[in-house]
This record gives structure tokens, sequence and C-alpha cells, in this order.
């Protein structure tokens, strides 16, 4: 059973970063891409940034692009989202999905399985 774990959050000041991880377990095949969501309550998951299998394409919201970067190693079945810069309005749940087979969705129907979620928390 293939089974997606965040972790890394938590709370930090603004300005500060945060390194979420996404261990994948339970697949031998590397050809799947990942993404990370976020979402407060009450409101639809919004994309964060995505990853290719091969790690060489990579796609980012506007509001993160130049603050976070995606990056995966495919030998220890990990994701990673570094997060540069933080601001209050990025406080909320992540999640990481994975997306069998190639291609780089952004739409958080395309994806097939999500970890449970980690809380990020940016005071002011």
């Amino acid at each position: 059973q293939v089974q997606l774990v965040e972790s890394g959050g938590g709370l930090v000041q603004a300005g500060g970063s945060l390194r979420l991880s996404c261990a994948v377990s339970g697949r031998t095949s590397s050809t799947y891409a990942m993404g990370w969501f976020r979402q407060v309550p009450g409101t639809e998951r919004e994309f964060v940034a995505a990853i290719d299998w091969s790690g060489n394409n990579t796609y980012y919201a506007n509001s993160v692009k130049g603050r976070f970067a995606i990056s995966r190693d495919n030998a220890k079945n990990t994701v990673y989202l570094e997060m540069n810069s933080l601001k209050p309005e990025d406080t909320t749940v992540y999640y990481c999905a994975l997306k069998d087979g190639y291609g780089i969705p952004t739409r958080w129907r395309s994806y097939d399985l999500w970890g449970q979620g980690t809380r990020v928390t940016v005071s002011s």
C-alpha cells in the first residue's frame, strides 16, 4: 500500500524558513509527479508547487514563486518543499500529493494519493 507522510511543519517567525518533507512508501517505481498544496478551512485546496518524475521540471504558484523550492530525491523516495521568506499568509495546513505517470499537474483533482498534512504557522 502506497502512503505519503509529511513532516517538517511548525511555528516560525515571518521572514523565516521551513523545509517540508514528504516520504513515499510502498512504491518501487519513481514514475510519478509530486505536488504540494495547502488548504485554509472552508476554502478549496490551493496549488503551491509541483515536480515531475525526473525532478527536472517544476511549477509554482505565483504566490510562492521565488520564495519556495520543490525538489525530490528518488533514491530516498522523498519530496521536499523549501520555504523561505515566509509570510503570515502562508499559515495553513500543507499537503503533499502523488500523481502516477508523467506530466506535472497543478489541479488538486488530478492527483491520486494524499498525505495527512502538516501544519505551518507563521507569526508576524
